[in-house]
């Protein structure tokens, strides 16, 4: 199965007192790595996908588990991959693995909008093959 990696270095400003990145930065982390995916794999930035061609991908839908801390200089391993293509929605599977260990197994679903009348449209055929590039062999 074929997929998008980056990494994510966890900074000091990352973490809380407890010297671990809180449930709201894990979000902000997993909206990083969706924004790089759009820019390195899918070939769009993210940023002008939305302010110049209006269209947007909202978070519709997230289950997030939590498998272990991400501390303060960490160097997690992010794997992104496909797990469902509708016709204006996404699914995607991010896993944060140091050292081997996963520690963090997201699945995300964004809907596909017109961003300037906030309705669903159809995901446009060039995106559907970036993303049919990483989507899992046994996906939806």
């Amino acid at each position: 199965m074929s997929e998008f990696t980056t990494s994510k270095v966890v900074r000091f400003g990352h973490v809380d007192p407890a010297g671990i990145a809180s449930i709201p930065r894990i979000y902000e982390f997993l909206h990083e790595a969706f924004e790089e995916l759009w820019e390195r794999h899918v070939g769009a930035r993210y940023d002008r996908l939305i302010l110049e061609r209006r269209l947007g991908f909202p978070l519709v839908h997230s289950q997030v588990d939590f498998k272990g801390p991400l501390h303060f200089g960490d160097r997690a391993q992010v794997r992104v991959n496909c797990f469902k293509l509708g016709h204006a929605s996404l699914g995607l599977r991010y896993r944060f693995e140091v050292d081997g260990q996963e520690r963090v197994h997201a699945r995300m679903i964004t809907a596909c909008i017109d961003m300037d009348r906030l309705r669903s449209v159809p995901m446009p055929e060039e995106f559907r093959a970036a993303f049919q590039r990483i989507q899992e062999r046994d996906s939806e």
